[in-house]
């Protein structure tokens, strides 16, 4: 959506920031040992604490309040039984709707500790991580959404990894997935125009090997083909004159 007031900008914060804080809170109780469903449950806990809803599930029929993807899996996995191990490479991606407005974010983490990463898992989730920086700067007003994507697709393949063009970014607002698509890969200077207060998500997905993939028999998970590692991060951003404002930050 673009914001187009004080009070669309503040609500949407509001939202955001609660979703991102709590990812925080997820990524610290994901410890070796915690299963994925424990996660999901406390997500739904704190959701309903603070009088949102979880809209993978209410939106899109998705079996849990987040994503929990680990390793191979590149995106949408379902919680459940799955018990964290040591060095496994776990994204966490959750959506809120709070007052209204919906808040979007995903982190990837290194469970027991990021230094306990194999070399090709932390490598990549360096990559995702640097990748949504970069495509964070290209958002700038009068510019076009193929701007970021090109920003992320220089700096991953230039890194020697590959993203899923497959999987975009999303306008934002009281819908979780609205216009524009915000691509991973593009071209500068394509695509829908950045307008000032344009609210959409950036969320690289980088793998370490081949950019096929293939849908698990849950219906859901999404896994990489040659079982190569993948990463995620994601923010959403506001677009403004003064240049980009991430709205999904724990204050």
């Amino acid at each position: 959506m673009v914001a187009k007031n004080r009070r669309d900008v503040e609500r949407l914060r509001r939202a955001n920031e609660a979703t991102a804080c709590l990812l925080q809170a997820l990524a610290a109780r994901a410890m070796p040992g915690t299963t994925t469903k424990q996660l999901d449950d406390f997500a739904a806990a704190e959701i309903r604490r603070i009088g949102g809803e979880p809209v993978f599930h209410t939106q899109n029929g998705f079996p849990g309040c987040i994503n929990t993807s680990i390793n191979d899996e590149a995106v949408h996995g379902v919680p459940g039984s799955r018990v964290l191990a040591t060095g496994d490479l776990l994204k966490i991606d959750c959506g809120i709707r709070l007052g209204s407005y919906c808040g979007d974010s995903t982190v990837t983490i290194g469970v027991g500790d990021d230094h306990l990463l194999p070399a090709r898992r932390r490598a990549v989730m360096e990559a995702a991580r640097e990748s949504l920086q970069r495509g964070i700067e290209a958002a700038r007003v009068d510019g076009y959404v193929g701007d970021i994507g090109d920003a992320m697709q220089s700096y991953v393949e230039g890194m020697g990894f590959r993203l899923l063009p497959q999987y975009t970014g999303h306008g934002l607002g009281k819908r979780l997935w609205e216009a524009p698509s915000v691509p991973a890969v593009g071209r500068a200077g394509t695509g829908a125009r950045i307008v000032d207060g344009l609210v959409f998500t950036i969320e690289p997905i980088v793998v370490a090997g081949s950019p096929r993939t293939y849908l698990a028999p849950d219906g859901w998970t999404v896994r990489t083909a040659d079982r190569s590692p993948a990463a995620q991060f994601e923010h959403t951003v506001m677009a403004t004159r003064r240049g980009p404002v991430v709205l999904s930050q724990c204050a």
